[in-house]
């Protein structure tokens, strides 16, 4: 295992480095090492949406470093992971060896998928729809692996991100796309020294109001369900601190949660997390 770790830290430290602005970049670091470690959120939402994970039939798209796919598949799950970037192909299998799993991994595209029809129960997408060629037709393709009832889980950035998940600097998703260049750049913030093959530029990603998502969602025919928003219902949203906690309880009280989440997701929100169903 540590022989393993050491391994593992040595091929993704030097896609870390575009990062290194981070005021947390020693703890964002340990995170990505040991990223499967940091997956319980995601897996009960995979649960609450689309059942129990033993036994179910998960594919990862965009699967990154591998964290999700190797916790889902130590869950119970029967996880195909793909990816895009082949040295992240290399990652995912380092870090399955870490626990022994044997996991299947594809290189390839999200909008060209190597698999056939119907051939998963679930679809995840974490931070991936953004980066892809065309969003439509990663859609269409997921629509098409996924069987009849099954769900997509997937994040989608706002295009009215007061906070950009990305560069992390506030207000540069309202101004134009070339002068919030020029602000990312003058902040030493752009991502030009990365050898990344998807699309990272801010002017090269898809970024989406609401609306215009669950309509593009619909027209693949999917069912839209916003998970934060469900968790909200239910009474599971958690808000780390203490003062957001406050506010909450004074808005519920006030019959006005629901009106005020809804106008933070428009307005406000770097990333839309949410549900797909098949029809």
């Amino acid at each position: 295992m540590p022989e393993q770790t050491t391994d593992l830290e040595r091929v993704i430290d030097p896609w870390l480095q575009h990062m290194t602005w981070r005021h947390d970049f020693d703890r964002w670091r340990e995170r990505r090492i040991n990223q499967e470690q940091y997956q319980a959120e995601r897996l009960e939402m995979i649960a609450g949406a689309a059942g129990p994970l033993a036994g179910m039939r998960l594919l990862d798209l965009g699967a990154g470093m591998g964290g999700f796919a190797v916790a889902a598949a130590l869950g119970g799950a029967r996880v195909v992971a793909c990816e895009y970037n082949p040295a992240y192909c290399d990652i995912v299998r380092l870090r399955a060896e870490r626990h022994g799993l044997r996991l299947p991994i594809f290189n390839a595209a999200g909008e060209a998928l190597p698999f056939p029809s119907a051939s998963f129960d679930t679809v995840v997408a974490w931070d991936v729809i953004e980066h892809v060629q065309s969003p439509t037709a990663m859609l269409a393709e997921i629509a098409r692996v996924l069987r009849p009832g099954g769900h997509c889980l997937l994040t989608a950035i706002n295009r009215r991100a007061w906070v950009d998940p990305h560069y992390h600097i506030r207000g540069i998703n309202w101004l134009p796309r070339r002068m919030a260049e020029a602000i990312i750049a003058r902040r030493g913030r752009g991502k030009g020294g990365a050898a990344f093959r998807d699309m990272q530029r801010l002017s090269e990603m898809h970024y989406f109001h609401y609306g215009q998502f669950l309509r593009l969602c619909k027209r693949h025919g999917f069912t839209v369900k916003d998970l934060r928003q469900e968790q909200l219902r239910r009474g599971e949203l958690r808000s780390p601190k203490a003062s957001r906690r406050a506010i909450r309880a004074a808005l519920r009280a006030l019959g006005l949660e629901g009106l005020a989440y809804r106008a933070q997701r428009r307005w406000y929100v770097g990333m839309f997390e949410l549900s797909l169903e098949k029809l």
